[in-house]
Parts: structure tokens; sequence; C-alpha cells
């Protein structure tokens, strides 16, 4: 009896803790670490707990935007890296990024208002090079480019968006699709590349991509 009472006041204690930190370790913009970045939006929160966020002055965060737990958060490749542009990562107003998701920016990630995504996300504007066989792959890089999410647009749980990626407005993107390059305003796309396989107009609605040709034009 006595220890499941005191099995029972231990889990009491540690959701206690978990909930005392879960608040007093979310990063906002009145917070010590929030008054880090170069814009930090009021009513946004970064969810306890963190993973990697550096170089912070580089990463601006609109306004009523939430950022899951363990988001991977960075400009440039190391902390403390004098980076080129700024911001170099840019998210909107009213955003949601899911848990365990990565946003790994160089040169400039632009994410506008109202996006949200789902889980696991990784969204990056450099990738690795490979060409030479006399140098390992972690150590070549490719030129950056930039990377652009649309007002209102949707990732789902898994999505991969690499460097040169364009996505319009009011994009719907199935989960674990990889986007490599341009998707039109009002379309759903998903696969490996992500392919637009419905796109919205105001003359004929919501239209099965067989009527379109890769870019989505008519």
């Amino acid at each position: 009896m006595i220890k499941a009472r005191i099995r029972v006041l231990k889990e009491r204690l540690a959701h206690a803790v978990w909930g005392w930190l879960s608040v007093h370790g979310s990063i906002g913009p009145s917070t010590a670490r929030g008054k880090r970045f170069g814009a930090f939006g009021q009513n946004s929160i970064i969810c306890f707990p963190q993973t990697t966020i550096f170089n912070e002055q580089y990463i601006h965060i609109g306004a009523n935007t939430m950022i899951g737990s363990h988001v991977a958060l960075s400009a440039g490749m190391i902390p403390g890296q004098e980076c080129l542009t700024n911001p170099v990562v840019r998210i909107g107003d009213r955003c949601l990024i899911g848990r365990g998701s990565g946003i790994v920016g160089h040169l400039a990630i632009d994410i506008g208002n109202d996006v949200w995504t789902g889980h696991h996300v990784y969204i990056t504007d450099q990738n690795h090079g490979y060409e030479n066989v006399d140098i390992p792959i972690s150590q070549q890089t490719q030129m950056e480019r930039a990377v652009s999410i649309g007002d209102g647009s949707w990732l789902g749980a898994g999505t991969v968006v690499l460097p040169g990626a364009q996505i319009g407005k009011h994009v719907a993107v199935g989960a674990n699709s990889v986007v490599t390059g341009a998707l039109p305003d009002y379309c759903v796309a998903v696969g490996v590349p992500a392919r637009v396989i419905k796109q919205y107009s105001k003359e004929s609605g919501w239209v099965a991509s067989n009527y379109f040709n890769e870019d989505g034009s008519n």
C-alpha cells in the first residue's frame, strides 16, 4: 500500500514538474531567449522542449505563431556565423510548425502567413554535393537557393522542402512528399518529387491534374 502511494506521488510530481517546465521552458517574445531573435511577434511561442536553435538574430517570427516542441531552427552552418542576408529564416503570422520539424536556412527561407505544417517537416535552402568522389559528401556543398512558401498553405507530415522550392498560396502538399521546384497557387501536390494532382480556378473550380501541364499551366 505504501509503495503504491509513493508511486502515485512520484507520478504526480513528475507530471507537475513537466507541466511547469512546459510553461516556463517555452520561448516567447518577452523571454531572455526570445529577445535574441531578429523579430518575435506577440503571442508567439516556441514550445518546450526545444532542440537546436542558433543564430537567432537572423530568424524572424511573426505574431500568433506556434512552433512545436523538438523543432530545429537555424541560420547558417554554425553558431556565431555572420550570415549574408537578414532575415535568413522568416516565419509569418498565425503559423503552426509541427513537432519535430526542422527549418535550416543559409540564404533565404520565407514562410508566409497562416502556413501550417504537420509533424516532422524539413525545410532547407542548401543541400550537399556528391560529384567529387574523393571528398566525403558531408564536406561538399551546393549553392544555396531561396525557398518560399505562400500564405495559407499546408504541408503534410513528413514533407521535405528542398533548395529552390517555390510553393504558391493556398497549396496543400501531401504527407511525405518532396518539393523540389515550383508549385502554383491554389493546388494540391503529392509524391516524390511532388506533382500537382488538382488545381483551382474561378472558372472551373478544382480540376484534376490531367487538365494541366507539369508546371500547373493549362
